[in-house]
């Protein structure tokens, strides 16, 4: 009797309401989720730190994890070609940032390079968590979507976003200041990743050894870097986390083009969490800063 009473109690509870399942591609996003879920729960992260975004292969594990999703929030097939091809025929939703309403699309910036197979590179630029305003209003598409899929905590992640609106508010402001007095020096990075970063913030002397893919550049257009490096073009060159720093360190020596930390634009060495976006915002911002003010 008292096992019927019991159940029969349960049965007039309102059912809980389960978090949806959320897989992310690259970190900059896991962090975004993160913070507009809270304490509700934890998304999902594909990439492996220190993994290339460009070339990434998934283990079982994360298969899984894909397969099991309710929502899939990503920056888009422009970025991580592998995950799109993952995802076809799956139940999950899918949350393509690139292509939410308002925002920023930069093209590749075109470079001329005979010889260079990747010299028409055209196309969008992926790399649009770079412009924090793409962020801001990413954190109210990924909340709507959360409270579509999950209307009984869409006031939390309503109100989740809006913090965190504040927080990139807050930290924009903090880059322009600290990026303010090198606003017009010259610098090199490993590859085109930065298009969002440099227009956001007014940086106007920025160049790159590779395009967006981080191929290898070809002979003509090593030549013509070597030409600016020598010419006093680019006061500070930058290689990445993910990339090896040799045919830079080749390109700058007998140059006196100083060389800057490693940089790290999609945050692949950073550990996870809410936390993540604003770390690598402010630590790219520092490394420029660093170099071009020394």
């Amino acid at each position: 009797m008292r096992f019927l009473a019991m159940a029969l109690i349960g049965l007039a509870l309102p059912a809980l309401a389960e978090v949806p399942r959320v897989v992310t591609d690259v970190p900059p996003v896991q962090a975004l989720v993160a913070q507009v879920m809270g304490d509700l729960g934890t998304p999902v992260l594909l990439l492996e730190k220190g993994a290339d975004e460009h070339d990434f292969q998934m283990r079982p594990s994360q298969r899984r994890a894909l397969a099991g999703a309710d929502l899939v929030v990503w920056i888009g097939p422009e970025l991580t070609p592998w995950l799109e091809r993952a995802m076809a025929g799956g139940a999950a939703k899918s949350l393509a940032l690139l292509d939410a309403d308002g925002t920023h699309r930069r093209p590749y910036v075109h470079v001329e390079d005979a010889g260079d197979e990747h010299s028409d590179h055209d196309g969008i630029d992926p790399h649009g968590w770079l412009d924090p305003d793409n962020a801001a209003l990413w954190l109210g598409a990924i909340a709507q979507e959360l409270g579509q899929i999950d209307p009984d905590h869409a006031g939390i992640y309503a109100t989740n976003a809006a913090l965190a609106k504040e927080r990139i508010a807050a930290l924009d402001a903090t880059i322009a200041t600290l990026l303010e007095p090198v606003k017009s020096r010259g610098f090199v990075t490993f590859h085109a990743a930065y298009g969002y970063f440099a227009a956001h913030y007014g940086l106007t002397g920025a160049g790159a050894l590779a395009l967006g893919d981080a191929a290898t550049p070809g002979a003509a257009r090593l030549a013509g870097l070597r030409a600016d490096l020598e010419a006093g073009r680019y006061l500070c060159a930058f290689p990445e986390v993910q990339h090896d720093p040799a045919l830079m360190d080749q390109l700058l020596a007998g140059t006196a083009v100083r060389k800057g930390a490693a940089l790290d634009p999609v945050g692949s060495n950073l550990d996870i969490g809410p936390n993540g976006y604003e770390q690598l915002m402010l630590g790219l911002a520092q490394s420029l800063a660093a170099c071009l003010k020394g």
